[in-house]
């Protein structure tokens, strides 16, 4: 469904090792392992720079570089380092760790203040809730996720409508969320 709505929206859909061959910048933004392979190693351009921002280090296979090119190894700066493939260098970024927190200073404040709303709007749901939870772990409820965006709309100079009970009523959700069904992934 999601290859369907991205072609739907205008993107260019096709298989990785395809976007790999055509692509200046690769990042990887998976949650899951092995997704940069030495197969798509191979055929990336000349300089291409690689990086990941998805999860742990093994979305990106750092060990079959360093085993098959390892001899070929540079490291340009701290955080920068560069393995030539059959002629061509690859720019891996952070040794395919995450990329925001080993080429910069981490996530933004305005980032954190959102996760730390999150964590804290939950904790404090538990806290008054807790007849309503199971000891497991759950997603934040989408009322709660909502209010976290609301709460920070003031700091980027967004100012909300609120829709009247009418137009809620009209489109079959709460006046003041959520408006988005549990099921939704933002």
């Amino acid at each position: 469904i999601c290859a369907l709505q991205a072609a739907m929206e205008g993107y260019e859909v096709k298989k990785f090792v395809d976007a790999c061959a055509e692509s200046d910048i690769v990042v990887t933004a998976t949650g899951n392992k092995d997704i940069v392979t030495g197969e798509h190693f191979r055929v990336m351009k000349d300089k291409a720079i690689v990086c990941n921002i998805g999860h742990f280090d093994n979305e990106i296979d750092v060990a079959w570089l360093k085993e098959n090119y390892g001899s070929s190894h540079d490291n340009i700066k701290p955080q920068v380092d560069k393995y030539t493939i059959e002629g061509k260098d690859i720019i891996l970024l952070a040794e395919g760790r995450l990329v925001n927190l080993g080429c910069a200073t981490g996530h933004p404040s305005f980032v954190m203040s959102a996760s730390f709303t999150n964590q804290t709007i939950a904790q404090i749901e538990l806290w008054k809730n807790a007849a309503n939870y199971e000891n497991k772990v759950y997603t934040l409820p989408k009322h709660l996720d909502e209010e976290v965006a609301r709460l920070h709309l003031e700091k980027i100079g967004v100012e909300l409508e609120v829709m009247s009970k009418e137009q809620a009523d009209y489109i079959g959700v709460p006046q003041h969320g959520p408006f988005k069904s549990d099921a939704y992934r933002y």
